[in-house]
C-alpha cells in the first residue's frame, strides 16, 4: 500500500546511512535539525512496516541493524535527556528570553520520545538487541533512570504530572512555562515506552554484562515490583471511576473491565517473569532478605483473573511459594570483566561546568529563530508529518480528547483533536490550546509560504538544502 509509505527503502538506507552524533553544543543546529526530520520519518515508516497491515517487511529495522545504526540513536536519545535536566531549566530561568516561537524548543523535547518509539518498534526483535551491541548497557540505564522516576512519582502523589503544569507565583503562563507542562507530559510517555524497550531487552539479552546490570547494579526486580504496586498507568478520577492510560491518553475502563490488564501491565510482568526466572538471571541475583520480601508483595498481585490473562505467570507464582519457605545461596561471585555504558558518563564529562554557557550559546544561535527561519521549519516539517500518513497510523476512529468516546467533530484550527461534542471541546480547551496554537501557526505559515512567488521559495528550498 504506496499511499500510505512514507519512505521508500532506498531513501531510508540513506537516511539510516548518515545517521551521526552530535556534540550538545549542536542541538538546534539546522545539521541536527535536519536529522531530527530523518529520524522522524523513519520512526513513522517503522510503525508503518510494523503494523498488521503492512506488505513490506521491516527495512527500517534491518537497515538500523546492517548499519549498525542503533548506538547512534542511543547515543542522541541520551544527549537530549541530558539537554532536558541540564541546559533546558536554564532557558527557563532567563528573564530575558521571549522567542517568538518555543516551537523549534519543543522539537527538542519532542526528539527524545521520537526515538524512544523507534527503539520500542525495533527492540521487539532480538536481531535489533544483539545489533545494538554495547550501547545496550546504555540503554538499560537509561531505562532505569526513567522507571525510578516514574516509580517515586507514583508512590508520592496520586495526582498525576499530566494534569499538573508548573505555573508562576503570579498565576499567569507563559508559552515558556507551557513548555514545561508539555515537557513533564512528555516524560510521562517516555517512561512507559522505556518500560517496553527493557521488557524486549530482557525477552533478548544473553550477555552476561547487560544481566549483571540489570540485576546486580541497578536491582531492576524491585524497581519493577515498585512499579506494580503503583500502577503508575492507572487512577481514579474525582467521581472515582477508573483511568488508565492506553494507546497515549488517559481513558475511563467501564467496571466489568477493571481486571482487565492493560499493555503496559503486561509489559511489567513479562520482565518480571524473565528477571526472577530465567536460569542465567536466577545465577546472579542476590535472593537476600530484602530482596525477598520485595517480591513477595507480588504474591497479592497475582490472582486468578491475571494468570488467566498471561497464563505463564502461573510459573511466577510456584517460584514465589518455593521462596517463602527457602533461602537461596547466595550467587557465586564470578569473576568477569564488565563492560560499564559510556555514553552518559562521556557526555556528562565532555560538558561539566559549561551548562550555563552552552545555554547562552543556544538562545543567541539556536532558539531565537527569525520569522524566516521559522517560516522554513514550518515548511519542512508540515513535509515531514504528512497528515494522510499521521492518519493511517491511526487505523481505528477517532476518539474524543475530553472524555475517549466516538468522536466526529474536529478541531476547527488545527485539524487534529477531535471531540464527540461541543462540551467536551470547551472543558479540554485549556488542556489543548497550546498544541492548537502551535499547529495551526504552522499550517498558517506554511500556507503563507505556499502563497509566496515561486522564485522565492525555490531561494528558500536552496537555503535549507546547503
Amino acid at each position: 500500500d504506496m499511499e500510505t509509505s512514507v519512505l521508500f527503502p532506498g531513501e531510508a538506507e540513506g537516511y539510516v546511512q548518515n545517521l551521526e552524533t552530535f556534540s550538545l553544543r549542536d542541538i538546534g543546529s539546522p545539521r541536527w535539525f535536519r536529522q531530527h526530520e530523518y529520524i522522524e520519518k523513519l520512526n513513522m515508516q517503522a510503525i508503518l512496516n510494523a503494523s498488521a497491515t503492512a506488505t513490506q517487511d521491516e527495512f527500517v529495522k534491518e537497515l538500523l541493524v546492517s548499519l549498525g545504526k542503533s548506538p547512534t540513536l542511543v547515543h542522541e536519545m541520551i544527549l537530549v535527556e541530558l539537554w532536558k535536566q541540564k541546559v533546558f531549566p536554564i532557558f527557563c530561568q532567563l528573564q530575558d528570553f521571549n522567542p517568538k516561537s518555543t516551537f523549534p524548543l519543543y522539537m527538542v523535547i519532542h526528539h527524545e520520545a521520537s526515538i524512544i518509539n523507534l527503539l520500542e518498534t525495533i527492540m521487539y526483535h532480538k536481531d535489533s538487541c544483539e545489533g545494538a551491541d554495547d550501547s545496550v548497557l546504555d540503554l538499560v540505564d537509561y531505562c532505569h533512570r526513567k522507571l525510578t522516576l516514574l516509580a517515586s512519582r507514583a508512590s508520592r502523589d496520586d495526582a498525576p504530572t499530566q494534569d499538573r503544569l508548573s505555573h508562576t507565583e503570579s498565576g499567569d503562563s507563559s508559552s515558556m512555562q507551557d513548555l514545561q507542562g508539555q515537557n513533564a507530559a512528555l516524560e510521562f510517555e517516555i517512561s512507559l515506552k522505556a518500560l517496553s524497550v527493557l521488557r524486549y531487552i530482557t525477552d533478548h539479552t544473553d550477555s552476561i554484562s547487560v544481566i549483571n546490570r540489570m540485576l546486580c547494579t541497578h536491582n531492576l526486580p524491585c524497581v519493577l515490583v515498585q512499579l506494580v504496586q503503583y500502577s503508575p498507568w492507572s487512577r481514579y478520577s474525582a467521581g472515582w471511576s477508573l483511568n488508565k492510560y492506553m494507546n497515549g491518553k488517559w481513558q475511563r475502563v467501564p467496571s466489568e473491565d477493571h481486571l482487565k490488564m492493560t499493555k503496559l501491565d503486561g509489559q511489567v510482568w513479562i520482565a518480571l517473569y524473565n528477571l526472577v526466572l530465567k536460569e542465567d538471571c536466577q545465577r546472579k541475583y542476590d535472593f537476600n532478605n530484602f530482596n525477598k520480601n520485595q517480591l513477595l508483595k507480588l504474591r497479592g498481585f497475582l490472582t486468578e483473573v491475571l494468570i488467566d490473562q498471561l497464563p505463564n505467570l502461573v510459573e511466577l507464582q510456584r517460584f514465589l511459594s518455593h521462596l517463602t519457605v527457602t533461602d537461596p545461596a547466595p550467587p557465586k561471585k564470578d569473576l568477569i570483566l564488565e563492560q560499564i555504558p559510556e555514553m552518559w558518563n562521556n557526555i556528562m564529562r565532555d560538558n561539566m561546568g559549561k551548562w550555563k554557557a552552552i545555554a547562552k550559546y543556544q538562545v543567541k544561535e539556536t532558539f531565537n529563530p527569525s520569522e524566516k527561519d521559522l517560516r522554513q521549519q514550518a515548511l519542512r516539517l508540515a513535509q515531514t508529518y504528512n497528515l494522510d500518513v499521521m492518519e493511517s497510523l491511526i487505523p481505528e476512529k477517532p476518539k474524543c480528547g475530553a472524555c475517549g468516546a466516538e468522536a466526529f467533530k474536529r478541531c476547527s484550527r488545527c485539524q487534529r483533536e477531535w471531540y464527540c461534542q461541543r462540551e467536551c471541546q470547551v472543558k479540554h480547551w485549556s488542556k489543548h490550546k497550546v498544541a492548537c496554537q502551535l499547529m495551526a501557526e504552522g499550517t498558517e505559515m506554511l500556507q503563507k509560504d505556499l502563497a509566496v512567488t515561486p522564485t522565492e521559495r525555490e531561494a528558500d528550498i536552496t537555503d535549507i538544502l546547503d
